[in-house]
């Protein structure tokens, strides 16, 4: 098999603290080759990938559909190779496709989906994201009331069923304050990973919590002496979260503290819904039509409902609004959601002998494509 040869003029390896200048990466059979000093040799190869910028493959662990696909609508492989070419298009390698919250036990639907999508390899799907229906009804959001419900003995049988063998990582959202704690001992140990998440909990709550989904969104906002998910977040340094940077559901100046706080540990998500690099502009869910205008998806009432941005959108919105630097807003969309999902020795690093695993951009930090094992993917 032909070797790839990638020049880039600037390298976040997801190791280094900054950029490197002018590195050429090997890649071989599906893996990292080599990373050396680019030199004329190199730029005379046939063939060679020239970017401005490469970095490792980009993770978005809260992606609810793209490309006119919803995966709630259609739990199948099919339905999550679309998603995933749509996560594509804005430079994000591996996705958790998220399956929100449905009646009775519909999410054993989308952990088959991911496990047959795996399984046929569909190209950057590297587990499942279930975000409900154990949420708290004093924070649904978007999500169905009727069908918010806490975790059943059955429940916590048939995920431990599921986790023994699942080829990738399981992510579940959940309100800790509204189940049993046997029953979140039980999950965690089978390997599920757990985040707070349409949540109230209280720090007692988080014993067995591994981060939070979508920060500061459907939780209560920290106050002086009121304990909570933000706080822990934000003032401890255990919790991962991820935090959604599109200019509408987090605030500058909480964009901001938050990543002054915690850059090491927030994850960078979408949270896009079936409108991400699709054609339409609106769609039902749960009886209720939801609407993208000016960049942005709500219900009727004004309530948001996932997110309408793509990955590198992101990135460049958290170095406008935060004026981060753009090496910690890749570390962020990178090396700490592989950490958040225990995947650190596979995802989020360019190294000798690694997956290959790749995100490409120009020099505005715009997506031009990925590589996930030995296939380059242009947009």
């Amino acid at each position: 098999m032909t070797d790839v040869f990638i020049l880039c003029e600037r390298l976040y390896d997801g190791i280094s603290p900054s950029f490197l200048s002018n590195q050429t990466i090997v890649v071989r059979n599906g893996l990292i080759q080599s990373v050396t000093q680019s030199t004329d040799e190199d730029r005379s190869v046939d063939g060679a990938v020239h970017v401005a910028i490469a970095t490792p493959g980009m993770i978005d662990i809260q992606i609810n559909g793209a490309a006119d696909i919803q995966f709630n609508f259609a739990p199948s492989p099919e339905a999550l190779a679309k998603i995933a070419w749509g996560a594509r298009q804005g430079g994000t390698a591996h996705i958790l496709p998220t399956f929100i919250t449905a009646h009775g036990r519909a999410y054993l639907k989308a952990i088959d989906a991911v496990r047959e999508a795996i399984a046929l390899g569909v190209p950057g799907v590297i587990g499942v994201h279930l975000e409900g229906p154990f949420l708290s009804p004093k924070r649904p959001g978007i999500h169905d009331p009727s069908a918010i419900r806490p975790l059943e003995e059955e429940d916590v049988s048939a995920l431990e069923q599921q986790a023994r063998d699942f080829p990738g990582v399981i992510l579940l959202t959940l309100a800790p304050e509204c189940q049993q704690p046997h029953h979140l001992e039980r999950l965690a140990d089978s390997g599920i990973i757990l985040f707070a998440g349409h949540s109230e909990a209280m720090p007692a709550d988080l014993a067995r919590i591994r981060g939070a989904t979508h920060l500061w969104n459907a939780m209560p906002a920290p106050g002086s002496r009121s304990p909570g998910i933000v706080s822990e977040v934000l003032g401890g340094n255990r919790l991962f979260a991820g935090i959604i940077a599109d200019g509408f559901h987090v605030g500058q100046h909480a964009l901001t503290m938050s990543v002054r706080a915690a850059a090491d540990r927030l994850c960078l998500v979408t949270d896009a819904m079936m409108t991400l690099a699709g054609t339409s502009s609106g769609f039902d869910l749960d009886g209720r039509y939801i609407s993208l205008a000016d960049g942005r998806l709500t219900s009727e009432d004004g309530t948001l409902a996932g997110a309408h941005i793509a990955m590198d959108r992101s990135l460049q919105t958290l170095v406008q609004l935060t004026d981060v630097d753009p090496v910690t807003g890749l570390q962020m969309a990178t090396v700490n959601p592989a950490r958040a999902l225990g995947m650190e020795a596979r995802l989020g690093g360019i190294q000798v002998g690694s997956l290959a695993s790749l995100s490409l951009f120009d020099t505005t930090l715009s997506a031009l494509g990925v590589v996930i094992g030995d296939k380059l993917h242009w947009n």
